[in-house]
């Protein structure tokens, strides 16, 4: 059985000419995989992200044909089942840690409000905390634990939203840019991390990311989107031999190391892709 099945989501907006969908008619399933999600700023990626969650941000509207999690269904979910299933089982890597941290709440008790929250308190959650600040490479945990999000970099601040969505060993992650602010030697470090938790315990990962070299390299599908729709999806090694022109101009847009490339390539679209 799969662990999640997206039919037909579909998230939509108010505007003033009537809603607007940002996600149309998007399905995919997971099983024990990473699967990776890539495209432009604006795809619809983040946002299917969130409504698997149930965080589609109000006045938004998240609807399916069928959204099931390891056999929930998702759709219309209390909040107090809701509150039973993220963190525990269900986590997301927000994009940026400067806005999904608390500026005024020290991060080791953020770390730790998940574990108190499904159930581990006192020392067993303070240590945990630790444990998993340490795993994501932070080199002197106590003193982060007693840090405020201010006093973190970029990068930190990152490893830090990591630790808190993994240090409940949740069945699903739906990470979304998780590495972007994070230095290679870290980023290979974070990615062995969830590679050894799809592995080793048979996590889900949706691996939401712009970096397609990275993608092809971690993940065992791709799922490519284009203006609120999936429009290909290939196993992660045969990317670079992708069909479809939008994947295509997105990987003609890499840089390169060597050669002079003059003009720069640029991605031509067809208004025909979103249909």
């Amino acid at each position: 059985m799969n662990l999640l099945d997206v039919e037909d989501l579909r998230i939509s907006f108010p505007t003033r000419n009537g809603p607007t969908e940002v996600v149309r008619g998007v399905s995919f399933s997971l099983g024990r995989e990473r699967l990776g999600i890539v495209g432009e700023s604006g795809s619809g990626k983040s946002q299917t992200g969130r409504a698997i969650l149930g965080l589609t941000p109000p006045p938004g509207e998240a609807r399916a044909a069928r959204l099931s999690f390891d056999g929930i269904d998702l759709r219309g979910l209390a909040p107090r089942d809701w509150r039973g299933l993220r963190g525990k089982r269900m986590s997301m890597v927000m994009q940026d840690p400067k806005f999904s941290l608390n500026p005024v709440m020290p991060v080791g008790q953020q770390v730790m409000e998940g574990l108190r929250t499904h159930g581990t308190r006192g020392t067993a959650a303070r240590k945990a905390a630790l444990d998993m600040l340490e795993a994501v490479q932070i080199r002197d945990p106590e003193r982060v634990f007693r840090a405020y999000p201010h006093e973190l970099s970029g990068g930190m601040g990152q490893r830090v939203m990591i630790a808190m969505m993994l240090v409940c060993q949740p069945d699903l992650l739906i990470a979304d840019e998780p590495t972007s602010a994070l230095d290679v030697t870290i980023q290979i470090e974070v990615l062995r991390i969830l590679d050894r938790l799809v592995g080793e315990r048979g996590m889900g990962l949706i691996f939401i990311s712009h970096d397609l070299r990275l993608v092809s390299s971690f993940c065992d599908r791709v799922l490519v989107m284009y203006a609120g729709r999936v429009v290909e999806e290939l196993r992660a090694a045969d990317l670079a031999a992708a069909k479809h022109p939008y994947t295509q101009g997105l990987l003609n847009c890499l840089p390169q190391i060597d050669g002079d490339r003059r003009p720069l390539p640029t991605l031509a679209r067809d208004a025909g892709w979103a249909e």
